[in-house]
Parts: C-alpha cells; structure tokens; sequence
C-alpha cells in the first residue's frame, strides 16, 4: 500500500535529510484526524519541484504535527509530453472535475480561459481566491496520484489573448471537425490542447483557433462534456504520444 504523500510549500532541498518539517494545517488535519496516523508512522513528502522525500511523523498534539526527513528519493513520475490543458472555465464542479483529472494524467500546466460562453469569473479578491482554489485542486490530485511535480495552474486569460500568445502547436476539440485525433500525426511540443467551456466556442473564437494553426478535430459523434473532453484528450494524447504507450 503507497505511504500517504503531503505537499510542503515552504520546499524541501535535498540537504533537508534529518531536519523536522512542520506539517502544513489542512495536511496535520488529513493526516491526524482523517488518516489517524500517529508518532512513528511513515509518510512522504514533496514539495512540488521534483523527487520526494521519506519522513517518520515524530510529533502528534492539539497544535498540529511535525516529520522528521529522513532520505530524499529522486523518483519522477512526469510524462514526457509537455502538454498544456487550456480549458474554457467551466462551473465550478466541472472545472474542479477538469484540473483534477488533467493532473492525474500528467498535463504539463493547466490554463484556464475565459471565452463568450464560459462560466462567470468573479472579480478582484473572490477570483484570486478562485484561482487559489483551482491550484489546491491540482496538489490534491498530486498528493494522490504521485506526481512530484505539480502542474501550473495559470491566472486566466481571455481566449484570443491567450492564443495570440502561445508559441507552441494546439489542438482545438470542435463536433464538426472532420476528423478524429487518433488520424493526426504528433504535433512539435509544446502542445496544446483546447477544450471549450459548456456550450463550446462560439465561431469567433474557434476562427482564432484555426488561424493560430490548431488542428481540428473530433470524438466520434456524440458532444461531450467539458470536463469529460479535457480528461478524454489527455487520456489519448497520452496514449499516442506520452507514458501511457
């Protein structure tokens, strides 16, 4: 059985081996009171910027917990296919849904978008803390998953601004494009993957799209969801091209 994994943000170096981490809040919770772990216990930590690090819970009390680093492991579990999810903000389920299983599936970086007919983006304040949000979702799925590197969560962008930007190649997922993406040749890396909020892009967007060089294409006929087309286009990409082979 894996060893429950916790993300430290304040970083752990490779010389960190036999210095006393104080386990974050929200982590000291998980893995006291909903994983039970006690003193003496073993867990691994990363902190996000590759390898992990074995550790021994040395200190359980009503003010949190603390590990004792003990070795670090220079494991990696990337895929190998830079890839960038650029998905159209959905609801909030929905775009939790799409980071989190875009994680799992190795995405390089997630960037959020917002497009005609994507889910409203609060202003100021509420939306950092939106963006706040989607990036715990993303070391969530990496202290589940494995991953010791975790993949950037971007500050949102309008769609065209965002795409006059990208210098790498794309896919563009559209119901009308006349072919499928298992009939494309591997695009250079970076690669894109652009996947529409609920009710899709609207033509100007999906122009842009073209104009830019994204390649069209589709998944058989039916219409997916948003969230449903991010996780399916990593999952195939990955297979074709990345560490699912």
């Amino acid at each position: 059985m894996a060893l429950p994994r916790f993300f430290i943000p304040a970083g752990l170096a490779p010389g960190s081996v036999g210095a006393t981490v104080v386990l974050p809040e929200a982590a000291a919770h998980h893995a006291t009171r909903v994983l039970r772990l006690t003193v003496g216990d073993a867990l691994t930590l990363f902190d996000g910027t590759g390898g992990e690090h074995a550790a021994t819970l040395i200190r359980v009390d009503k003010r949190g917990a603390s590990a004792r680093v003990d070795a670090f492991l220079p494991i990696e579990r990337e895929s190998p296919l830079a890839v960038t999810l650029a998905q159209g903000i959905a609801a909030n389920d929905a775009m939790d849904y799409a980071i989190r299983k875009a994680t799992e599936l190795g995405v390089t970086s997630i960037q959020p978008l917002v497009t005609a007919r994507s889910a409203p983006l609060p202003p100021g304040e509420r939306g950092d803390r939106r963006l706040a949000h989607w990036r715990g979702v993303a070391i969530a799925a990496c202290e589940q998953c494995g991953l010791n590197r975790v993949p950037e969560v971007l500050p949102p962008q309008g769609v065209t601004e965002w795409l006059g930007a990208w210098t790498g190649s794309g896919i563009v997922f559209a119901p009308a494009a006349e072919r499928s993406l298992a009939v494309l040749a591997q695009p250079p890396a970076p690669l894109a993957l652009l996947i529409g909020p609920e009710g899709g892009f609207d033509e100007r967007e999906l122009r842009a799209g073209l104009a830019r060089g994204f390649h069209p294409v589709r998944f058989g006929p039916r219409v997916l969801r948003a969230e449903t087309a991010a996780v399916a286009a990593l999952a195939v990409v990955q297979s074709m091209w990345g560490d699912g082979r």
